[in-house]
């Protein structure tokens, strides 16, 4: 088989590929291993409840049930949809938008294809553009997303070392340094993979910066304001005329819906419905029209402040407390966890790699992510990139304290 340049950067290896091999084998196939791999939320049954609802008012009226099955929407998504997101989003935090700063994607990251090939990659004058990360570890489905080589550049974090085994990352302002290839600034928050959210200071010079060098801001929200909202402490949600946030309906309870909104400037979302027309043809229906009526109601911001937030702040809590018990004198850190699902440890002059590690845990039935995957942009010179994991706490509690047991038990043994 002969495969372009495409094809082969496409269909080859990597570690969104086998994180997502994992997530289907051990959901769908393997129901007995301890998933604490991927990004799947944990299942809320009042959540469930209200979208079971909805759905079953949208499937008894003839008209809606049409709509849903039975049309193709806008590239850039159904337009009463688009409306009632602007009117919350209005409506909350005093933003100037309409339905034309609204775009629907099929996904996060089918939107962060488009946006991120959008701005960087080979230019039009011969030169070539790159997407700054200036907090990394990142989200390890940037990593393969680019259409063309040296897609990314990121600034090292510096160190923040905390009391009672935690750790901080904090953007390092002294090494950001963009030049003329800088074509926007990426940031997720919370952030993929550690749940460190970055402060209202830290955004601000963020913003600051990109405007300085007139390149977009980019916001992956997936995680954070104004929904799902899972954040553990004060944060105020950040957009003007040249961000780019990204929201995303999974994290709420709607993974299989694949639906990501986009809030931008209408000439960002132009371009951006252009280039999804060409991708995706249209949107899907079934996010949108389970969300609508939340967003008319505010019952979107309900379901979050009662029901997602508590649930992942109260297990993020037990689950580092579990590894503060099973770890006990090992040289672990724990990253702040102030957000998102995830746990990110660090075990300081780990032995073996963290890949490595992730081989021998997978063996003994449990998953979890090397750190050194997520670390996108950063030269592979740096040995803590490799000392690190992240580790999913949506499982039901048992099942998250068995493998907090056995990862414990295995890193006991590399260090022996």
């Amino acid at each position: 088989m002969k495969l372009s340049a495409f094809g082969k950067k496409f269909s080859g290896e990597s570690g969104i590929v086998e994180l997502m091999d994992d997530l289907g084998s051990a959901l769908n196939e393997n129901p007995d291993m301890i998933f604490m791999g991927g990004g799947n939320p944990g299942r809320l049954v009042e959540v469930e409840e209200a979208f079971q609802k909805r759905l079953q008012s949208i499937i008894a009226n003839p008209s809606q049930r049409h709509s849903l099955f039975g049309i193709y929407q806008s590239p850039q998504g159904e337009r009463e949809f688009r409306d009632q997101v602007a009117q919350f989003l209005t409506k909350q935090f005093g933003w100037k938008l309409t339905g034309n700063n609204i775009a629907v994607s099929n996904g996060s990251q089918s939107a962060f294809f488009v946006l991120f090939n959008m701005f960087a990659g080979p230019m039009p004058d011969g030169s070539h553009r790159s997407i700054h990360l200036p907090l990394a570890p990142e989200y390890i489905g940037y990593a393969d997303i680019g259409l063309s080589d040296n897609f990314f550049t990121a600034t090292r974090p510096s160190i923040q070392l905390l009391e009672d085994n935690l750790f901080k990352y904090r953007v390092d302002f002294s090494q950001l340094q963009l030049d003329q290839q800088a074509a926007a600034l990426c940031v997720s928050r919370p952030t993929n993979p550690t749940g460190n959210v970055l402060t209202d200071n830290e955004i601000a010079h963020l913003d600051e910066i990109a405007q300085a060098h007139n390149i977009p801001f980019i916001i992956d929200g997936a995680y954070g304001l104004p929904f799902p909202g899972i954040l553990f402490n004060q944060a105020k949600p950040h957009w003007n005329e040249n961000t780019i946030l990204a929201l995303s309906l999974s994290k709420l309870g709607l993974p299989g819906v694949r639906t990501g909104i986009i809030v931008a400037s209408e000439e960002v979302i132009q371009a951006y419905t252009n280039a999804n027309t060409i991708v995706s043809l249209a949107c899907g229906n079934l996010g949108p029209a389970l969300a609508m009526e939340m967003f008319k109601t505010g019952e979107i911001l309900s379901l979050t402040r009662d029901h997602v937030t508590p649930f992942y702040r109260d297990r993020s809590r037990q689950t580092v407390q579990w590894f503060r018990e099973q770890l006990g004198d090992l040289p672990f850190h724990i990253h702040k966890p102030e957000g998102a699902i995830f746990l990110w440890l660090w075990f300081e002059g780990l032995p073996i790699t963290s890949q490595e590690l992730y081989e021998r845990l997978k063996k003994r039935g449990v998953l979890i992510v090397p750190g050194q995957n997520f670390f996108v942009g950063i030269e592979d010179d740096w040995s803590h990139q490799h000392e690190c994991i992240r580790v999913s706490y949506a499982q039901d509690a048992a099942t998250v304290k068995r493998g907090v047991e056995i990862i414990a038990e295995e890193v006991a043994r590399v260090y022996a």
